[in-house]
C-alpha cells in the first residue's frame, strides 16, 4: 500500500433504503461491500464516517400507510427500527444512521433549493402528467408502467429502463397503465419546479474528469451527456408525503432531491452530537474531505449527473468518487417475491450467520458492475472450504499444541521467518486489492496464503514431532509460528468477518490494527481455544429454499 503522508478524512454513504418494507439481500450486498471499505480504512489508521439513512419521502409511503390505516410517520418509524435492527444483525457499522424526514433534510433541502433558485437555476413550466381519473392523483414515475420508449421492454418503470438503462419521461412511456387502479392513466397539465439541468453540462464534465468512477460507469455517462442533459422536475403535487417547497401552494420537493441531500442531513445529525460546526468546514468546496457513495447501478444518473451538479450549485462539496455495483440475483435469476424467488435479510440471518454472506459477497464483489449471483449451494462449498477447511483450521489444529504443551504461551522465536515475512509482504498487495474495491482478488490472495500456512503444518507434522521430548522447542517454534500466520489471516479478513476475527483475537489476547501485521507476537500468552466456525449444513440450505418459496 503507498504510504501516506497523512491520515485521510474520509466520509462514506450507502444509497438510501427506502422507508416502505423490510431489507432483502441486494440491500445487504450494498451495505456490506461498504461497510467492509470503511471498516478497512479505519483499520489502516484513517478517519472514516459512515452514514446513511431511511429514504421516507415519497408517494408509495403515502399510499402504503393508506392501506395499514396508519399515519405516514407510523409506518417510517416502524420501517426504520426494523432496518436498524437488521444492518445490526450483519455487523453493518454505520456511525449514524438517520431519515430523509428530518428537521436537518428540510432545512439542508430548503437550503440547496434557495441557492439554485437565487443563481437562477430553477424554472417554473406547465407540463403535462400523468392522472390517475379513479384515484385522483397525479402518477409518480413508480406508480405508471409500460413499454420503454427507447428498447419497447416491457414492464418498465415511468422514469427509467431496467433493460437499457434510459431514462425518459413517464408520458413517453408505451401503453401505460397506473400501477395504482391498474387502468390507464389521463395526461393532464400541471405546474412544476424544474432544476435546469441542461445548462451545467460543463460543471458535470468537469465533476466526472475529476472525480474516481469506474470506467463502465464513466462510459455510460458520457453517453448520456453526448445525449444532451433534460432540466430536472423537482416538484410534486398533492397528495403526497414529503417536505412542502417555500413560497408554492401545494407543492412538494420530489423525493429525488431531499433523498440524496439526506446523507448531508445524516451527516449533520451525526456531528450535531459532537461540534455541528465542523459540518460547514467538512462540506466547503475546498474541503479535503474526501466523499464516496455506494450505489446500484439502477440510480448512477441521479449520484453522478443531478446530484454533484446539485451540490456544486449550492456552492458545496461534491463527491470524490462514485462506487457502483450490479444487482444481486439468486440461484441464477432476478429476486423476485410474485415469482418465489426471494429471500429476506431477515430470514438469512435467522438460518446462518450473517457473516457467512459477507465472506461469499466479497469474494464475488469487484470493480465492474455485472450482476452477483448468490448460489446457496457455492455459499455452503466456499464457506466449508475457505472459513472452515482452510482459515479456522491453522488455529484449530496449533491450539491444541500451544495450551496442551506449552501452557497457552507463544515461543521466542518463529521457526519459518521466510514464510512469515511472505505474508507480510503479501499484505501490501491485499492492503491495495481493499483500497481498489477489488475484494474478490484480496479473499483469493488471503485464502492463498491460508493454503501455504496449512501445507506448512502438513510438511512439519507437529502431531508426530511431540512424541519425542528433544523437538519439543521445535514443535513450539512451528505452533507458535501457525498462529501468527493466522493472526495476519485473521488481520486481513477483519473488515469482512468482523465477528470472527473479534473471536479470534479474543484467543490471542490481541487487538492488532493492520500495522500491527508487522510485529509477530513472541513471548506472547494466549487463551484456550474455542471453537470459532460451524459448517453449513445441507439443511441450512434446505431451511432457506423453504424460506425462499414462502
Amino acid at each position: 500500500m503507498a504510504k501516506k503522508t497523512e491520515k485521510r478524512t474520509i466520509l462514506v454513504t450507502s444509497a438510501l433504503p427506502y422507508a416502505n418494507a423490510p431489507l432483502h439481500l441486494g440491500h445487504i450486498l450494498e451495505h456490506t461491500q461498504t461497510d467492509i471499505w470503511v471498516r478497512f480504512q479505519r483499520l489502516t489508521g484513517n478517519e472514516c464516517t459512515y452514514v446513511c439513512a431511511d429514504d421516507a419521502h415519497g408517494t408509495p409511503i403515502m399510499l402504503k400507510a393508506d392501506e395499514l390505516g396508519i399515519d405516514p410517520e407510523k409506518l417510517i418509524n416502524q420501517i426504520y427500527e426494523n432496518h436498524i435492527n437488521t444492518f445490526s444483525a450483519y455487523n453493518i457499522a454505520h456511525d449514524n444512521y438517520h431519515t430523509t424526514h428530518s428537521e436537518e433534510n428540510r432545512m439542508l433541502s430548503e437550503r440547496v433549493f434557495e441557492a439554485l433558485n437565487k443563481k437562477g437555476l430553477i424554472e417554473v413550466k406547465v407540463i403535462e402528467q400523468l392522472f390517475d381519473t379513479s384515484k385522483g392523483m397525479f402518477l409518480s414515475d413508480r406508480y405508471v408502467k409500460g413499454r420503454c420508449p427507447k428498447c419497447s421492454a416491457e414492464d418498465q418503470y415511468g422514469d427509467n429502463c431496467e433493460i437499457c438503462s434510459s431514462t425518459y419521461e413517464a408520458t413517453d412511456l408505451i401503453d401505460p397503465i397506473s400501477v395504482i387502479s391498474e387502468t390507464p392513466p389521463v395526461v393532464k397539465e400541471s405546474e412544476h419546479l424544474f432544476f435546469k439541468l441542461s445548462s451545467l453540462k460543463k460543471d458535470i464534465d468537469s465533476w466526472l474528469k475529476e472525480s474516481k468512477v469506474q470506467q463502465p460507469v464513466q462510459n455510460k455517462l458520457s453517453e448520456w451527456l453526448k445525449d444532451g442533459l433534460k432540466d430536472w422536475d423537482i416538484s410534486r403535487d398533492s397528495p403526497y408525503f414529503g417536505f412542502n417547497i417555500p413560497g408554492y401552494k401545494d407543492k412538494y420537493f420530489y423525493v429525488w432531491l431531499d433523498a440524496p441531500i439526506g446523507y448531508l442531513a445524516s451527516h449533520l445529525n451525526y456531528l450535531s452530537k459532537q461540534d455541528s460546526k465542523k459540518f460547514e468546514e467538512l462540506w466547503s468546496p475546498d474541503s479535503k474531505q474526501e466523499i464516496y457513495h455506494f450505489i446500484g447501478k439502477d440510480i448512477m444518473y441521479f449520484h453522478a449527473l443531478f446530484f454533484p451538479a446539485m451540490l456544486s450549485s449550492a456552492d458545496l462539496k461534491t463527491p470524490s468518487g462514485i462506487f457502483t455495483h450490479g444487482f444481486l440475483t439468486l440461484d441464477g435469476e432476478k429476486m423476485s417475491k410474485s415469482r418465489g424467488n426471494f429471500i429476506s435479510a431477515d430470514d438469512f440471518v435467522s438460518v446462518l450467520d450473517p457473516e457467512y454472506l459477507r465472506y461469499y459477497l466479497a469474494s464475488k464483489l469487484g470493480t465492474g458492475v455485472d450482476d452477483i449471483d448468490l448460489n446457496l449451494e457455492d455459499l455452503r462449498q466456499k464457506v466449508n472450504s475457505d472459513l472452515v477447511n482452510k482459515f479456522v483450521n491453522i488455529a484449530s489444529r496449533s491450539a491444541k499444541f500451544i495450551t496442551k504443551d506449552f501452557n497457552n504461551k507463544l515461543s521466542a522465536k518463529i521457526d519459518n521467518i521466510e514464510l512469515l515475512n511472505e505474508f507480510i509482504e503479501t499484505s501490501e498487495m491485499i492492503a491495495m486489492c481493499y483500497e481498489n474495491l477489488e475484494l474478490n482478488k484480496a479473499m483469493k490472495e488471503i485464502m492463498a496464503l491460508a493454503d501455504k500456512a496449512n501445507r506448512y503444518i502438513d510438511r512439519m507434522e507437529p502431531w508426530t514431532l511431540i512424541k519425542d521430548d528433544k523437538n519439543k522447542d521445535l514443535v513450539h517454534q512451528i505452533c507458535s509460528t501457525s498462529i501468527n500466520l493466522f493472526r495476519i489471516l485473521t488481520i486481513m479478513l477483519q473488515p469482512v468477518t468482523p465477528n470472527l476475527a473479534e473471536k479470534s483475537f479474543d484467543y490471542l489476547n490481541d487487538r492488532p490494527t493492520w500495522k500491527d501485521i508487522h510485529k509477530p507476537l513472541l513471548n506472547h500468552n494466549v487463551y484456550n481455544f474455542d471453537p470459532l466456525l460451524t459448517r453449513v449444513e445441507d439443511s441450512h440450505i434446505t431451511q432457506l429454499l423453504e424460506l425462499k418459496n414462502v
